[in-house]
């Protein structure tokens, strides 16, 4: 990203008040020099609120590291490290200048606005894609260029021009990087740009690397197996070819290896059983598919009701969510449910536990709206049963 230089601002900001002044006593046109206020303010309201700098605004974490997201931002922030007396006197220097002079100093105005101008997004992806294909770049600049990509593609507009600026060849390149840190990286640009938006949906799939983030999955590198998940399920989510591929990758026997194995990192875990809610969603939102035999697994049913005995709360209710949705599949059979999986018990077990949670004032909350998902599921459960058994009160 660009940095705006602290010296170059101050040198500018008495010019840009001065420039203020001329426009308020009607000598120069505030259009003609190219400057555009979204505050509307004008110069004697822009000195009034300016004060000195808190000692924290010079912190690394500023906008001076980084930028500034528009013109105004930038005027307000050196306005405000700058001495209101000094661009008092600066502006009426200015305005006693002649025309000729006036018109040259028009001119050194428009050389710095051009200077400080901001890139465009385009432009912004566009350097740091160049930087993913620069071999010779060291491994902090292009983690730095994934950084900036992976906040660019939030938009859905920049995300579409990822492909057309040649980003995901880029990018997918990066996943076969020997830096763990790297690997993540693309797989989280490629996720987040793929989230909800089919245009790139098909691009990356088109490319077949379905495949590859899979196999990151099972990565020993926790935060690259994560990433990488979390890329898996914003390619495939209501996405129906992006699921055919899921399948076809086996991608449903890598979900029921999370399952099974405690030792997998507890955030995985979640992502692993929120994807599976939502492609048990998707069954049911398209009812003209063929139900899938992945459903039908018992030990994988089994798998995913184990998780309500988890020790993690937020865990047992993306298991409690999932199981909502496979209970509303036609192909899931009750029966199994309750003799192979026990699911009555792990109900009755888990409405024990949230009593208890209940009554803690810091879990009270939660644990409330944990017990009415539970109940729903348990309402779902016993009548899909059909035995005439009562729901337990």
């Amino acid at each position: 990203m660009r940095v705006v230089r602290l010296s170059l601002i101050l040198s500018i900001v008495v010019v840009i008040s001065a420039a203020m002044a001329w426009a308020s006593d009607g000598r120069v046109n505030k259009s003609a020099l190219g400057l555009f206020w979204s505050t509307g303010k004008e110069e004697g309201e822009l000195l009034r609120n300016s004060q000195p700098a808190e000692p924290e605004a010079l912190d690394d974490n500023n906008e001076l590291d980084g930028g500034f997201s528009s013109l105004d931002g930038m005027l307000q922030w050196a306005i405000g490290h700058s001495d209101p007396a000094k661009l008092k006197e600066g502006a009426k220097s200015v305005q006693r200048l002649s025309d000729d002079d006036l018109k040259r100093r028009q001119i050194e105005i428009k050389e710095l606005m051009e200077k400080l101008k901001m890139p465009s997004d385009a432009e912004l992806m566009k350097v740091a894609i160049d930087d993913l294909n620069n071999s010779s770049l060291s491994l902090e600049d292009r983690l730095r260029a994934l950084e900036e990509l992976l906040t660019l593609v939030e938009p859905i507009d920049n995300a579409n021009d990822l492909n057309k600026l040649g980003g995901l060849v880029a990018v997918i390149r990066q996943l076969d990087n020997a830096e763990p840190d790297v690997r993540k990286l693309a797989a989280w640009v490629l996720g987040k740009a793929c989230q909800n938006n089919p245009v790139v949906q098909k691009q990356v799939l088109d490319f077949g690397i379905l495949a590859k983030l899979l196999e990151m999955v099972k990565s020993d590198a926790v935060e690259e197996a994560n990433k990488a998940l979390y890329a898996v399920s914003a390619l495939v989510r209501n996405n129906l070819n992006g699921q055919e591929n899921f399948y076809a990758e086996a991608g449903d026997l890598t979900l029921k290896d999370i399952l099974s194995n405690s030792t997998f990192d507890i955030r995985l875990r979640r992502k692993c059983v929120f994807l599976i809610g939502d492609l048990a969603e998707s069954q049911l939102e398209n009812a003209d598919q063929a139900e899938l035999p992945f459903f039908r697994d018992h030990v994988f049913l089994k798998a995913i009701v184990n998780l309500t005995s988890s020790d993690d709360l937020d865990l047992q209710e993306k298991a409690l969510a999932a199981i909502k949705s496979l209970l509303q599949l036609r192909t899931i059979d009750a029966s199994a449910l309750k003799d192979f999986c026990a699911l009555d018990k792990a109900l009755e077990r888990m409405r024990l536990q949230l009593q208890q949670l209940m009554e803690e004032e810091d879990q009270s909350d939660y644990a409330k709206d944990v017990e009415i998902l539970r109940r729903e599921v348990e309402l779902i459960f016993y009548k899909k049963l059909n035995k005439g058994i009562q729901v337990p009160t």
